[in-house]
C-alpha cells in the first residue's frame, strides 16, 4: 500500500490531504473528531503548564518519527530509510535525521519514580490481600513489625520491595496514604496518589497512554481488549454526590478482585515468556447546559 504524504490543504473551511497519487482527498471527520476529542483537555493542561504550541509540534515529529520506525518499520520487516519516514510523517528529511539520532541517545521513555511504583503496590496489596484485611474486607492495622502475623514490613517482603519500610513508609505518611499510631500504621486512602507533581504526571503518562493503546489495538481489527464504558446524561445534579460516592466503592473493590485474581497468575520462574498488562477504572461529569446538543437518547452503554 502506497503511504500518503502529508500535504494538508484548506478550502470552503474544511481539510483536505494530498496522496501519493496526488488525489486529493477529504480528511476523515470522525478521526478528526476524536482526535480533537483526545487533545483537547491534554492541550489545556499544557497550556497550564507553560507548553506553547511550538514546544508541543516539536514533540509531535519526534513522536511521529519514533512511531513510523516502531510500527511500520517492523510491518516492512526493513530498517526505514530517511525518505520513507519523511514520506509516511511528512516531515522534512534533514529533520528526520536528526530526529533519529535523537530517539537513539533519548527514547524518552519517562519511568515512574521507583518509589512511587512501590508504594503503589503496596496499598494495592494492603487493599487487597486476604491477610492483611478482616472478616469485613477492611485494611487491617499493622504493627510496624511483628512476627507470626501481618505486619507493616511484612507487606513489604510480600511485594518483594527492594526499598527500606521506613523509606517506603515515609513517602506513604508524606502523601496522607497512611497515618501512624505509636508503633501502628493504618491505611486510610485506597489508592495511592502521589503528593509529587512529576509523580502524578507520571501515572497520567501511564494510565492515560495504555488507555488509548488499548482503543487503537481495538480500532485496528486485532482480538479486542476490554474497553468500555457507562454514560448517563439528564441526570440531576443534585443526585450526583451519592452516585458518586457509590460508583467510587465499586470501582476500588474492582480493582481489589483484580488484584487478588491476577497476582495468583505471578511466576517468579525466569526465563519464561512475559507480559505486562494494567487494568483502569475511571470517572468523569461535567455541567449539561439546557441547549447542548444530546449525544444520544436516553442512557447508552459504549463498547469498543
Amino acid at each position: 500500500m502506497r503511504p500518503l504524504v502529508s500535504i494538508y490543504v484548506h478550502l470552503s473551511g474544511k481539510i483536505y490531504h494530498v496522496n501519493s497519487s496526488r488525489i486529493l482527498l477529504p480528511m476523515n471527520e470522525a478521526l478528526k473528531s476524536a482526535a480533537l476529542s483526545i487533545l483537547r483537555p491534554f492541550v489545556r493542561y499544557l497550556i497550564g503548564q507553560g507548553w506553547t504550541y511550538g514546544a508541543l509540534a516539536e514533540l509531535l515529529k519526534f513522536v511521529y518519527v519514533g512511531e513510523a520506525i516502531r510500527h511500520y518499520g517492523q510491518i516492512s520487516g526493513r530498517p526505514l530509510t530517511d525518505s520513507r519516514i519523511s514520506l509516511l510523517s511528512g516531515i522534512h528529511r534533514k529533520e528526520v535525521r536528526r530526529l533519529r539520532l535523537e530517539l537513539h541517545a533519548d527514547p524518552g521513555r519517562i519511568a515512574l519514580r521507583h518509589g512511587a511504583n512501590v508504594a503503589a503496590q503496596m496499598v494495592a496489596a494492603w487493599s487487597a490481600t486476604e491477610a492483611y484485611r478482616d472478616p469485613a474486607g477492611v485494611p487491617r492495622v499493622l504493627p510496624l513489625r511483628a512476627e507470626g502475623m501481618p505486619s507493616f514490613e511484612g507487606l513489604v517482603r510480600l511485594v518483594k520491595a527492594d526499598m527500606r519500610p521506613r523509606t517506603i513508609l515515609d513517602d506513604l505518611l508524606r502523601a496522607g496514604i497512611v497515618v501512624l499510631d505509636g508503633d501502628n500504621v493504618r491505611l486510610v486512602r485506597s489508592g495511592y496518589v502521589s503528593d509529587l507533581p512529576d509523580d502524578r504526571v507520571a501515572f497520567l503518562g501511564a494510565n492515560v497512554g495504555d488507555h488509548l493503546q488499548s482503543a487503537v489495538h481495538n480500532m485496528e481489527g486485532t482480538e479486542p481488549y476490554l474497553e468500555q464504558a457507562v454514560y448517563f446524561e439528564h441526570l440531576p445534579a443534585d443526585a450526583m454526590e451519592g452516585v458518586r460516592r457509590d460508583l467510587r466503592a465499586m470501582g476500588t473493590r474492582l480493582l481489589q478482585e483484580a488484584h487478588q485474581r491476577v497476582s495468583k497468575a505471578e511466576n517468579p520462574e525466569p526465563n519464561r515468556p512475559r507480559r505486562r498488562m494494567r487494568l483502569g477504572v475511571y470517572y468523569y461529569e461535567e455541567d449539561q447546559t439546557s441547549d447542548e446538543t444530546p449525544e444520544g437518547h436516553g442512557d447508552a452503554h459504549e463498547n469498543d
